[in-house]
Order: C-alpha cells, then sequence, then structure tokens
C-alpha cells in the first residue's frame, strides 16, 4: 500500500513544509529588495544589468517576492501566485543566471531553477488541506463530481 494511502495526511504535510520553506526564502528576498536597496536601489540594479523596463521590473520582482512569500505560508490563491513566482524566476534565469551556469557559487541558475520548479509545482498541486485555498474552495471540491477510471 502506498504510503500516502495509509497516511493520508503525509502529501498535505509535505506541501504545508514546502509552502513554509518556499514562502521563507521568497519573503527575504522580496525584503532584502524592499528594505535594504530600496526601489531605486533595484531599479539601478536591474538597470545594470540590462533588464528592459528596470522600474516595473523592480516593483514586480520586490512585491511579487514579498507578498508571494506570505501567500505560500498561508496557502492563498496558489494557482496565481506560483505563476507570478515562476515567472519572477523566469526572468532572474533569463536576464542574470543563463548565461553563468549552473551552480549558484559562480551565478548561475541552480537556485533560481528550484525555486521557478516549486513555485509551478504548488500553482499545480495545491496547497493542500492545511492551507487558506482548502478552507475557502473545500465546498467546490466536494461537489465536482467524481470520474471513476472503469
Amino acid at each position: 500500500m502506498h504510503p500516502a494511502r495509509r497516511y493520508p495526511l503525509l502529501p498535505d504535510a509535505g506541501l504545508l513544509i514546502g509552502r513554509l520553506a518556499l514562502g521563507v526564502v521568497f519573503i527575504a528576498h522580496g525584503w532584502q529588495k524592499l528594505d535594504d536597496m530600496g526601489h531605486a536601489g533595484v531599479t539601478a540594479m536591474f538597470d545594470g544589468l540590462g533588464i528592459p523596463m528596470p522600474g516595473v521590473a523592480a516593483a514586480f520582482s520586490t512585491w511579487v517576492e514579498l507578498v508571494g512569500g506570505i501567500a505560500l505560508i498561508a496557502g492563498v490563491l496558489l494557482p496565481v501566485v506560483g505563476l507570478l513566482l515562476a515567472v519572477d524566476m523566469a526572468g532572474a534565469f533569463w536576464f542574470v543566471h543563463m548565461d553563468k551556469g549552473l551552480f549558484a557559487d559562480k551565478g548561475g541558475y541552480e537556485l533560481v531553477l528550484a525555486l521557478g520548479a516549486l513555485a509551478v509545482l504548488l500553482a499545480l498541486a495545491g496547497g493542500g488541506r492545511f492551507s487558506v485555498d482548502a478552507l475557502l474552495f473545500r465546498g467546490r471540491e466536494e461537489a465536482a463530481p467524481r470520474h471513476s477510471a472503469a
């Protein structure tokens, strides 16, 4: 018997742990941009990196990471939040890390790849039963007809 069937809370616990860890990382990066660098500093950095519309990109990146991290922890609006965070990481990959190889110690893309992939995973899988989304949308899932593979 598969462990998830024997212990049905395990996948939900795994999603919660993943959301908490990923949310903390995104909050830290968004807060760093907001508090340590400020909008002008992030804009200047993005301009120096050749990122188009650096002011818009700086605001997007800062707030998507900060608010998105909080939303991950709460487990709210995960399909939208996961997609926005994945787009943020795709931009970091494309404009900053792509040409530097895999490893982060050389400026590579391993961190943005992992963060972006996990954001997509949560966008597609949802936050599990220990999330605000589960509380908000539980009735809709229970009302949906279930199809069996006959």
